[in-house]
């Protein structure tokens, strides 16, 4: 059984805000911790509020502790040249070259002359030489840059308060407004925690910190009074000689097991990425054999609170952390796949079916549609997933009546092959069977083992809500034939080759987003060439997932007369992504070559798994998505989306976008006194004219990708 580990994340300036607080919930974090000796009295409200507005994840309250500090230094931070003298004064100073105050200031009483001090992990070292009335004098033996609220060591061991003023009124507050997790620093015996529980109360969560000589002397009751424990191996290394902190880790660990508390761990786990994108190997190696030896959580620090790459430090933890929880580590070198952030596809893994390399001479054989041969590419390249061919009478009736093929995995939509009685006469369960295109070649090859007829009226009823034949899917349907043939499909050399233009398989698309570092990406289909609306609702749907990216992933399949041919739709988004007009390296165009059955909310979900299982977390659905004429009601999506819940990706519903002339922006029709709107009917009227389209309602960009096709003759609009 493996064991669940713990991520906790410090906040600060770059990170307390919505949009990171949403992404590090989503990427696992399970405790934010709020450093108090970065953080006043007057910002702790501000910052609690801010956390919970955006989060759900607790909060820990992380002391100053018994410490000493840097006081304030007007210019930030400064340069003591070897052997200068240094005051700590007692009195309030701005902080220079000559004198810098200290914190808490009763710690100028615990100095004597002779002591060794060292200043911000060792930088600098000063020798106590002189007190007096006035504070403290030293020398400076090693010169170097000093910074405000930078830690202080002192050589010998010196009694320091468990909590500072500071502490114990910001633990007071915490208690009141909820806080149940407290973090003690520089805790040194069993009697500090002890000190801590009784302001915080029995019931709450005590999380002790090993990073001085006390502390490791004193560890075995410490972590019997603490509910936990965190090594910070920075401070640690203070007092400690670097290269004693990996034993003392292990020590510290193998302690807390001992006693039965969990051990978390903290400080420079990813220092690199302070600045950097990406982590060192030697980062990721101490990690992964952190979590070996037994530790419990990982704290990022730093890395989230001030570093340039919150989100991407906080990825990788969620990385190794998931690659520690698997099962089982893989075996066979080439089972050493990326550890994935992203959605996991239907049923677990992507299906993907390699093409046939011979075909047996004498099969019996089957002539299909350009849909159906677009069916089977999807089916192979895990599109599908967890289909591996067309439905069998057992799958159709589980997906008609639950939703749900028989595993229970979630899926809506029939995916099936028909044929007339004459056509299938000779096709049986067991056998293999040809698929042929239009052209007559073999595009496919299909272990058949499932011949079977449906009731087709009842069917199209459950399926389409409808048995008219007004609805083109029920038409479609009626005239493909009555008997359906089921089994597993592989694609021959001939059809593997189509479909390639733009079109991206879910192995491509998933390998793109993992190397933009994506693990949070909106899906967006449609068979529309780009419009003003559209955009508007992309954009509000990756503000509104916080997403990393979006997947634009047009339908380039057989459509019905007056929509956009495919490579209308490809041109024009082309065209708008050569512009720059959406965030720059956060767009992806790959076609999806399958085909609309005009379903309606069966074929919404349809679609949101199909992009789920391309790696998309959440998916867009705007007003009649995958419908026709009148035959669904406006909330029939919704409706069955919150029937199935939680199937994996998560739908972003969005009501029809208007133009608010009055405001020049673009919103919600119902609220907009006189949205303006154009007619598909227009669109094509204009285009076939050369008139230009309002730059409202479509770019310019893409408005003149369509103009030049229509100007090299090409189709722009379906017609048959």
């Amino acid at each position: 059984m493996t064991r669940s580990i713990q991520f906790l994340s410090t906040l600060g300036p770059a990170s307390m805000n919505d949009r990171v607080i949403r992404r590090l919930t989503g990427l696992g974090v399970t405790l934010f911790r709020i450093n108090l000796s970065h953080t006043t009295m007057e910002q702790l409200p501000g910052a609690i509020e801010t956390i919970r507005a955006s989060t759900d994840v607790p909060i820990c309250l992380d002391s100053e502790g018994a410490q000493i500090r840097t006081g304030w230094i007007e210019a930030g931070a400064v340069t003591l040249a070897e052997h200068a003298l240094l005051t700590f004064p007692r009195l309030p100073h701005p902080g220079d070259a000559t004198a810098v105050n200290l914190y808490p200031p009763y710690a100028i009483d615990l100095l004597v002359e002779g002591d060794l001090v060292s200043i911000d992990f060792n930088s600098v070292l000063v020798q106590i030489i002189e007190i007096n009335e006035d504070g403290a004098v030293a020398r400076v033996l090693q010169g170097g840059q000093v910074g405000r609220n930078k830690a202080i060591t002192v050589e010998r061991q010196v009694p320091l308060q468990a909590l500072s003023d500071k502490d114990r009124e910001a633990v007071a507050y915490g208690v009141s407004v909820g806080i149940q997790d407290f973090a003690l620093s520089f805790a040194q015996s069993a009697g500090d925690v002890d000190s801590l529980r009784a302001l915080t109360g029995k019931d709450a969560r005590i999380i002790s910190k090993i990073e001085c000589r006390a502390g490791l002397q004193n560890l075995e009751a410490i972590a019997i009074a603490s509910d936990a424990i965190l090594i910070d191996r920075g401070d640690l290394s203070r007092e400690f000689p670097i290269e004693r902190v990996p034993p003392l880790q292990k020590k510290i660990i193998r302690t807390a097991q001992s006693v039965s508390r969990p051990c978390y761990v903290a400080t420079n786990l990813l220092e690199s990425m302070v600045t950097a994108i990406s982590p060192t190997r030697a980062e990721v190696n101490d990690i992964f054999n952190t979590l070996q030896d037994g530790a419990d959580g990982l704290v990022l620090a730093a890395e989230t609170a001030i570093g340039a790459y919150p989100i991407e430090c906080a990825s990788m933890i969620a990385r190794m952390i998931r690659q520690q929880e698997e099962a089982s580590p893989p075996e066979d070198i080439g089972d050493f796949l990326p550890v994935s952030l992203l959605a996991e596809p239907v049923g677990g893994k992507l299906i993907i079916r390699g093409d046939v390399t011979e075909i047996p001479d004498g099969l019996p054989s089957l002539a299909v549609g350009l849909t159906d041969i677009m069916d089977c590419r999807q089916f192979t390249i895990g599109a599908y997933s967890p289909l591996q061919g067309f439905m069998d009478r057992e799958t159709l009736e589980s997906v008609i009546a639950d939703y749900r093929l028989p595993s229970g995995d979630p899926w809506t939509l029939p995916v099936v092959l028909q044929a007339d009685r004459e056509a299938a006469r000779q096709i049986s369960a067991g056998n293999p069977l040809a698929l042929k295109g239009p052209d007559g070649d073999i595009q496919a090859l299909m272990d058949v083992t499932d011949v079977y007829e449906p009731d087709l009226d009842r069917l199209l009823v459950d399926w389409f809500g409808t048995s008219s034949d007004s609805h083109p899917g029920v038409a479609r349907v009626r005239k493909a034939g009555p008997v359906f043939i089921a089994g597993p499909v592989r694609l021959t050399a001939a059809a593997s080759s189509l479909f390639r233009d733009y079109a991206l398989t879910p192995a491509q698309t998933r390998s793109i987003f993992s190397h933009k570092g994506w693990n949070r990406v909106v899906g967006f289909h449609t068979r529309n060439a780009p419009h003003r609306a559209h955009e508007f609702i992309q954009l509000a749907a990756m503000e509104q997932a916080s997403a990393d990216g979006l997947l634009i992933s047009p339908v380039i399949g057989p459509k019905k007369p007056g929509d956009f041919e495919a490579d209308a739709v490809l041109g024009a988004y082309q065209a708008v992504l050569n512009a720059g007009i959406y965030p720059k390296g956060r767009a992806v165009l790959a076609a999806f070559a399958t085909w609309s059955r005009y379903a309606g909310p069966r074929e919404a979900v349809f679609t949101a798994l199909c992009r789920r299982n391309m790696g998309c977390s959440h998916f867009i659905l705007g007003r009649d998505h995958t419908g026709v004429g009148d035959f669904y009601a406006p909330d029939a999506n919704v409706r069955l989306f919150d029937q199935l819940g939680d199937i994996g990706i998560t739908p972003l519903f969005f009501d029809e976008i208007a133009f608010d002339s009055n405001q020049g922006s673009f919103g919600p029709a119902s609220a907009i006194t006189d949205p303006a709107s154009i007619s598909g009917t227009e669109v094509r009227e204009r285009l076939r004219s050369g008139r230009a389209l309002p730059s409202w309602f479509m770019r310019t960009e893409a408005q003149q990708a369509l103009f030049e096709m229509i100007g090299r003759g090409e189709a722009v609009f379906h017609t048959e």
